[in-house]
């Protein structure tokens, strides 16, 4: 699961409803060379103090990378100073709403058949202990000194599966992974339930087990208290 706050990739995304700001950073993403200042505010046909801001305000949300390069082709002594460069960021920024999760999830079915493949296994074999192995990490990263279910709380919202408690039960509002469930429900709601136990396993002593409750409007799986 990336760690980058949605609300960065959101403030990302919305960078883009400015009409000179999208103008560059499509300029930038089409060319096959890094672009530079000039060659920006030539293209768009602004003022180059006003494109080195947007080019620079798309930098800062992590649109676009700058680079530094002689254009000169010389090197050394005279060569000049380097030209400040864009191109586009190698970082990927994606939203949805609600919160989908394919990548996690197509990365752990592949991991789960080339293993599979090697080994030997049950390609579910090895899905459901790669989702615990993955989940039980997550929760051992968040977990606090006094492990509580307040930090399951926390860490479930931070992944989008909008936990909301039910007297003792806390029922998931999103699935992160809909449209796999809704296309392999077995398979992906197994992996879900795999990846969910192992995340209270790492968070340790919450007091909760994750289960199997399909529901409409909900995730397949909701956590209630160990000995319920």
């Amino acid at each position: 699961m990336d760690d980058t706050s949605r609300a960065a990739q959101v403030a990302a995304v919305a960078a883009l409803d400015e009409p000179t700001r999208r103008r560059l950073y499509d300029l930038v993403v089409r060319r096959p060379d890094p672009v530079s200042r000039d060659e920006a505010a030539e293209a768009v046909r602004l003022p180059r103090t006003t494109v080195a801001f947007h080019l620079d305000r798309l930098v800062e949300d992590g649109l676009l990378d700058v680079v530094y390069e002689r254009r000169t082709g010389r090197s050394g002594p005279g060569a000049g100073r380097p030209a400040k460069l864009y191109r586009r960021s190698s970082r990927q920024i994606t939203v949805s709403l609600p919160d989908r999760r394919y990548e996690l999830a197509g990365r752990l079915l592949a991991d789960a058949i080339q293993e599979a493949e090697t080994t030997g296994d049950s390609p579910r074999t090895v899905l459901d202990r790669r989702a615990h192995e993955l989940g039980h990490d997550l929760g051992q990263a968040t977990r606090t000194d006094q492990p509580s279910d307040d930090a399951a709380m926390r860490t479930l919202e931070r992944f989008g599966f909008e936990p909301r408690r039910t007297g003792t039960t806390i029922m998931l509002g999103n699935c992160p992974f809909h449209s796999l469930a809704s296309h392999q429900t077995e398979l992906v709601c197994g992996m879900n339930l795999r990846l969910l136990q192992g995340l209270l396993d790492g968070l340790a002593a919450t007091g909760l087990t994750a289960r199997l409750a399909p529901a409409a409007g909900h995730c397949c799986v909701r956590l209630e208290p160990e000995n319920q």
